[in-house]
């Protein structure tokens, strides 16, 4: 992304996002309660990604890693296997679960405000909306939002790596 790049190339080159790393800071908001996590994520295609849990200790090191229709969780001391898992691609979490809502969504728009691109999106009733700095070309934050318009999840994006 260079200097002279439009919102509209931006947007189109956060749609073309087929393979990244990220480090992200999560925030999941229930009635009661509400957790944070530090979440290293690999995406390489629909077919080969994989979430890390960093933060809290209590769940470090614990991997969700999709290859395939498989879908693996492990643990340091446990590991397990699920054959031909249909909905880890509707990972809420991934940037590209946020791209392919977009794509598909008959609500998707985008603007502009605030030296942000900020790119929204219904569908399956969740709104997710994504924060992208303007000059870097960078997301920065997405949130999404229940059915009542209330944040349930909040992602930040601490690092940003995106192998086009």
């Amino acid at each position: 992304i260079g200097n002279n790049t439009t919102s509209q190339e931006i947007v189109n080159y956060i749609l073309s996002i087929n393979s990244y790393e990220t480090k992200v800071e999560v925030e999941v908001k229930s009635n009661k309660n509400s957790n944070k996590y530090i979440i290293k994520q690999k995406y390489n295609g629909i077919e080969d990604n994989s979430q890390e849990v960093i933060e809290p200790n209590n769940i470090a090191g614990v991997k969700i890693i999709k290859e395939g229709k498989n879908l693996r969780l492990e643990n340091l001391n446990l590991t397990s296997m699920f054959e031909n898992y249909q909905y880890i691609s509707d990972n809420s979490l991934d940037l590209c679960s946020f791209i392919e809502d977009y794509k598909k969504g008959e609500k998707s728009e985008w603007k502009e405000k605030d030296g942000k691109i900020i790119m929204e999106t219904n569908r399956e009733s969740k709104q997710k909306i994504l924060y992208i700095d303007a000059k870097s070309g960078n997301p920065e934050k997405m949130e999404i939002k229940d059915n009542n318009k209330n944040i349930a999840v909040y992602i930040l994006y601490k690092e940003v790596s995106v192998n086009s």
